[in-house]
Order: structure tokens, then C-alpha cells, then sequence
């Protein structure tokens, strides 16, 4: 076979691929400083804020292997485009949303485009670089995650400073326009010869399994009824029809989930390590939002600015982390960085409303770094430990089980602090004083408090003494309830921490597929694809 020596416009295609990944991972972190601000003016419970975000991020978990799938069988450049499309017009859709539920139902279809974006993106790639130049090519993409984070906070103060709310998802379209622009004019079309088999009823089992342990947890933190129907039963069914979906997976041939890889320690660990972690920034990161703007009374802008420490910490030690595996060992880098993020959680469940700015910005950039020696060493380890054959399904694994990881982190930790800033509000003599209708906006959230008092304000209800008594009352509740979630996430941490120390050899288990691993090997492996079969460099579709 003649020698792959890459597209002649392979870094311009990559810059269009990275504009693709940017908008999608942009939509999430310009979300975060947004929630106030949406929960206000749409009148949204705390649990249906949670909800926006956590059904995007099911659909999208659930979708990637799919997506995919349709890529290898279909042509990678053809999906690519209508799942952006898919993602423009939701982003539009969720700008525009008049309540609750539709911004929740169009949420959930940004994910349906959104999945599209990882697995195909990085299939091009692959397709269009030589190996050789692979692992920097999807080092440059992934870099495009950081830099996404960095500049998503900040993107999103300054629209909400100037626009309403929607525009936060309406900025998805122009770039989505340009991304579709420069796809057809500059990637080539490309399928896999041997495309795999799609997996509707793991899917199908996949997405409601998820959906009703989520949708119980969260609705027991709302309630406080565990032992209710709509509860117990929402998650006893759906920890079932997952567990029906693993048993399909295990004897599938070709399931959507590939459960052999949870057989190498390696993967498995590593894998389990980077999930917790995930778990406890992303919940955590949720509630340091409303802290910032809530308790705090930082603009969206202040509050995207001071997230900005979260971003630079990861950037500066990501690239790095490869260099402190190579003299200390993942097992003991990735053992400084959940350390770290601990000891940080543990000083946000010290934090105090008047804290020193300094003291936020520190932890932020520590938090950051810690985290940034974390995920790289585990994602390295995860893929040297998967078999050159099933490095498209490693990758979807990955992914996959992360983003799960994210919107079961966040379902739990938001039904903790829902719990417990409920009970502290309700034992207020303030709050027991109020007329009932106010009881419950009072009572559901800090936002919610400080809406309903408001109102009840100047409509004459309470005096505007009894409004900021309960302000107070609800700033305390929170800060209570915010330490509660900062201890989880410290809990989650240091649960990761003892099944890296327990599960994840010293070495890379590389050697259990025979391979030696140097650059090249490195870069072969991260191929999902053998390039038998693909278009020839400067053809598409086989036409030069």
C-alpha cells in the first residue's frame, strides 16, 4: 500500500474541524455564568436549571457512539455538517425559549448535534493527517477545549452585560455557519470501508436508563420524599434497564459500549479516576456560579473573569504533565493532582461570603492545575492501555462515561444542596413567618428567594425589612448548602484517589497487546481507522 503522507490542506482542515469543537464546548462554559440570569427571567425552579443543563448532557453522552457510526458509514464531512446544523438551529431555538421546559426539550437537542462534533471530528483527523503528525494534530484539538474554557466565561459575561439572555446560544449560530462554510469547501469525504453496526436498543436502554436515575435523583433532592414512587421507582427502574443495557452490551457484537475494555486495569482505573474527578468539578463548578453572583454580587463578566484562573492552571499543566509522567509516574502525578483539586475543594468549604478576592483567585488557578495533572496522565494511560484494534471504541468509552459521570455528579450534588438549604430555610422564623404563597420560591433556591422577596417587596406583601431579613436568611442557607457540596465533591476525590492507588498498575499495560510504545506507536494507536479503503489524498469520494 502506497505510504499515507496526509491532505495537502490538512491544517486548514483542522482549524475548521477546531472552530467545529470550539462551539460546542464553548456553549457549556458560557452557560455557567448565564444560569442566574436565565433562572430570573424564565422563573425556573433550581431543579429545572439543573435539568437545562443535564439533559443536553445525557443526550450528548448517550449519542456519541451513534454519531459515530453514522460517520464511518455514511461520510464523516456529510454527518459533521448536519450535526452542526442540528446544533445551530437548537442553539437558536434555546435562545428563544419562553419557559422552563422548552429551554430544557431544546437543550436536549443541542445535544443530539453537539455529539456529533468529538467522534467525527476526530475521525477526520485521523484520516487526513499521516501518522506521524497525528498526535500533534489532536494535540492542537484538544487544546481547543482549553482554550474554549478559558474564553467561554469570559464571552458570556460580556453578552449578558450587553444582550439578553438568549444571546448566549444565539452566538452558536454564526460560528456554526462559518463551520459549516469551511467544511464544505475544505474537508474531504471519507467513510470506513468496514464501518460498525449501530445499536438502537442499547441506545434506547442507554438513554432511559440514564434519564430516570437522574430524573430520580434530582426529584428527591426537590421533594425530600425518597421513599415515594415517583422517586424510588424512577431509580430503582432505571439502575435496572442500565443494568439490563450492560448484560446487552457484554454479549453484543457490536455494542455501543464496549465492556472488555473495563477488563484492562489500566483503562478501567484510569478511567473510574478521571469520571470521579469530573463528577466533582463539574457539580462543584455549578454552585461557585451563583456564589459569585448571588452571594458575592459580582456582574456576569466579574464572574466569567474570576473562572479564568480554572482555565490558565489546566493549560499550564496539561502540556506539561507528560514530561512529569516521564520522571515521576502517572500513578504519582495523578496522585498530586487529586490532592490538590482535594485540598481545594476542602478550602471552598471554608469560604465565606466576604472572602478576599485573592483567596478565590488562588484556589481557582490551583483547582485548575490540579486538574490539569489529572486528566491528561489518565487520558495517556487510558489510551496505551487500549488495543490498537479498539482505539475508536477507547475513545468512545472515554467520553462517554465522563459525561455520564458529569450529570450524575451534578444530579447529586444539587439534590444535596437542594436538601439542605430547603431545611435551613424552612427553620427560619422569617421564612415561617412569610404568607404561603411565598413559602416555596423562598424556600427552593437562594435565586428564587431573592426573586419572590423582591416582588412580594414592592407589591407591598412584606416590608422591606422582612425582605432583607430573608436575603440573609437565604445567603446563610446557601453558603451551609455550598459547603455541603464542596465536602461531596472533596468525598469524590478522595474516592478517586483510592481506586487510583488500589486498580492502576505502575506501568501502562501496553505490553498486553505487544506493542513497544515510541511516537510512532503512539500515533498509530490513536488511529480508529486501518486506511485501507479511504479516499486517496486530494480525492473525494475517490474523484480527484
Amino acid at each position: 500500500m502506497e505510504k499515507h503522507t496526509g491532505h495537502p490542506r490538512r491544517w486548514q482542515i483542522l482549524a475548521v474541524l477546531v472552530v467545529s469543537l470550539m462551539v460546542v464546548v464553548l456553549d457549556n462554559t458560557v452557560l455557567n455564568v448565564a444560569l442566574k440570569t436565565i433562572q430570573e427571567d424564565l422563573g425556573a425552579t433550581q431543579n429545572e436549571i439543573v435539568w437545562a443543563i443535564n439533559s443536553y448532557t445525557l443526550v450528548f453522552a448517550a449519542l456519541l457512539f451513534t454519531w459515530g457510526v453514522l460517520g464511518d458509514r455514511y461520510g464523516r464531512k456529510k454527518i459533521l455538517i448536519i450535526g452542526l446544523l442540528l446544533f445551530g438551529l437548537a442553539s437558536a431555538l434555546s435562545a428563544f425559549a419562553q419557559d422552563p421546559l422548552q429551554l430544557i426539550l431544546a437543550r436536549a437537542f443541542m445535544g443530539v448535534g453537539g455529539a456529533s462534533v468529538l467522534p467525527v471530528t476526530l475521525a477526520i483527523i485521523t484520516v487526513v493527517f499521516p501518522p506521524h503528525e497525528r498526535g500533534r494534530a489532536i494535540g492542537m484539538w484538544a487544546a481547543a477545549v482549553g482554550g474554549a474554557v478559558a474564553i467561554g466565561p469570559l464571552l458570556g459575561g460580556f453578552l449578558l452585560e450587553h444582550y439578553w439572555w438568549g444571546s448566549v446560544f444565539l452566538i452558536n449560530v454564526p460560528i456554526v455557519i462559518a463551520g459549516v462554510v469551511g467544511i464544505a469547501l475544505l474537508v474531504p469525504e471519507s467513510r470506513n470501508p468496514a464501518p460498525g453496526r449501530l445499536d438502537p436498543l442499547g441506545l434506547v436502554l442507554s438513554i432511559t436508563g440514564l434519564l430516570l436515575l437522574v430524573y430520580g435523583i434530582q426529584h428527591g433532592g426537590d421533594t425530600q420524599n425518597w421513599f415515594s414512587i415517583g422517586v424510588a421507582g424512577s431509580i430503582v427502574g432505571g439502575l435496572a434497564i442500565l443494568v439490563a443495557f450492560i448484560w446487552l452490551e457484554v454479549r453484543s457484537d457490536h455494542p455501543s459500549l464496549d465492556m472488555s475494555l473495563f477488563r484492562i486495569r489500566s483503562f478501567s482505573a484510569s478511567l473510574t479516576t478521571v469520571s470521579l474527578t469530573f463528577a466533582a468539578m463539574t457539580g462543584s463548578l455549578l454552585f461557585l456560579a451563583f456564589y459569585m453572583q448571588l452571594v458575592r454580587g459580582y456582574s456576569p463578566l466579574q464572574a466569567g473573569a474570576f473562572t479564568l484562573p480554572v482555565a490558565v492552571g489546566q493549560l499550564l499543566a496539561a502540556p506539561r504533565s507528560a514530561k512529569m509522567v516521564e520522571r515521576f509516574g502517572a500513578r504519582r502525578v495523578i496522585t498530586f493532582g487529586l490532592v490538590l483539586a482535594g485540598l481545594v475543594f476542602v478550602s471552598i468549604a471554608l469560604l465565606q461570603p466576604d472572602s478576599p478576592a485573592w483567596v478565590l483567585l488562588v484556589s481557582w488557578f490551583f483547582l485548575g492545575f490540579g486538574l490539569g495533572n489529572v486528566i491528561a496522565p489518565s487520558t495517556t494511560r487510558m489510551t496505551l492501555a487500549t488495543p490498537p484494534e479498539k482505539s475508536g471504541a477507547g475513545s468512545a468509552v472515554q467520553n462517554t462515561v465522563r459525561q455520564v459521570a458529569a450529570a450524575i455528579g451534578i444530579a447529586v450534588l444539587s439534590s444535596l444542596v437542594a436538601v439542605s438549604y430547603s431545611n435551613a430555610m424552612q427553620s427560619t422564623p422569617a421564612v415561617t413567618a412569610l404568607p404561603a404563597q411565598l413559602q416555596g420560591p423562598v424556600t427552593d433556591s437562594i435565586g428564587g428567594a431573592y426573586e419572590a422577596t423582591a416582588r412580594a417587596s414592592q407589591a407591598g406583601l412584606i416590608s422591606p425589612e422582612q425582605a432583607a431579613a430573608i436575603q440573609a436568611d437565604a445567603v446563610n442557607s446557601f453558603m451551609t448548602a455550598f459547603h455541603l457540596a464542596a465536602v461531596g465533591s472533596a468525598l469524590l476525590i478522595l474516592l478517586a484517589l483510592i481506586v487510583l492507588l488500589w486498580r492502576l498498575p505502575a506501568e501502562p499495560e501496553h505490553a498486553a497487546w505487544g506493542g513497544h510504545v515510541g511516537q510512532a506507536d503512539v500515533d498509530d494507536h490513536l488511529s480508529p481507522d486501518e486506511f485501507e479503503g479511504e479516499p486517496a489524498v486530494g480525492e473525494v469520494d475517490g474523484r480527484p
